[in-house]
């Protein structure tokens, strides 16, 4: 077991609000996990707790058996914003923080080059980031989070600032690029249908008693097409459950 959260709480001593309570989940390796819910029901607050960013109010994270109490190499997140450094070129943005990590240059060239060809962007190693769209620039972030061999790849809404049509073709690489790796993923989105698109389960949080109202299994094959019977049908459950809230 990869990750695992035991009656996880919360609180905003500022507001005294609880941000998530209870929570309780078990994440396998090569598992890809969505979260939805309605905005302010924790799912951000969720993904930092497990990162390392936020501590706990009560109840325990563990990292393959080990308590979560900080940042660490074995979580590397992604968030909405791309992040890349604008004095830096494209594969110098993928290497940046496998040379921060200390990693022997030649194999930084070797896994920038290997994960901008799995995002098609070995043509654009030298460009730089302004020369580029936001979703080839998101594809740089996914491709420099790749590049950490990182257990978990948290992601944080990243393709929510993107318009539909690159938003569509980035998910779909994006469940390529996991069918291939089995990088163990977990996903933050506010979109239903991208989370049945791309999980193994969907995590529906609420802002009740405990913040996880359900675990929904996706039982399809890949890849995923949004217009098949079954597709539709667990996404209107799953609506069904986020929308109890509104």
């Amino acid at each position: 077991m990869s990750l695992q959260l035991k009656n996880v709480t919360k609180t905003f001593h500022d507001s005294g609000q609880d941000a998530v309570r209870n929570v309780s989940l078990e994440i396998a390796d090569g598992e890809f996990v969505c979260v939805v819910g309605k905005s302010g029901c924790g799912k951000s607050t969720l993904l930092n707790l497990i990162a390392g960013l936020e501590k706990p109010t009560s109840g325990e994270i563990r990292m393959d058996g080990a308590p979560v109490t900080g940042p660490g190499a074995d979580r590397v997140v992604m968030f909405q914003e791309h992040a890349l450094f604008p004095w830096l070129n494209v594969i110098q943005n993928v290497k940046f923080g496998m040379e921060i990590a200390g990693v022997p240059k030649q194999e930084q060239e070797e896994k920038a080059m290997k994960y901008l060809r799995l995002m098609q962007l070995e043509d654009y190693r030298d460009y730089a980031v302004h020369q580029l769209s936001g979703g080839m620039r998101q594809r740089v972030a996914l491709a420099r989070a790749l590049t950490l061999d990182s257990r978990i790849l948290l992601m944080d809404e990243p393709f929510s600032a993107l318009d539909k049509q690159t938003s569509n073709r980035l998910r779909a690489e994006l469940q390529d690029i996991w069918m291939k790796t089995r990088r163990t993923i977990f996903f933050i989105t506010h979109s239903v249908e991208e989370a049945v698109y791309l999980a193994d389960r969907v995590i529906v949080l609420s802002g009740g008693t405990d913040s996880v109202q359900d675990i929904v299994p996706i039982e399809l094959e890949r890849p995923r097409h949004v217009y098949d019977d079954a597709f539709v049908e667990y996404r209107r459950r799953i609506l069904g459950e986020v929308q109890k809230e509104l």
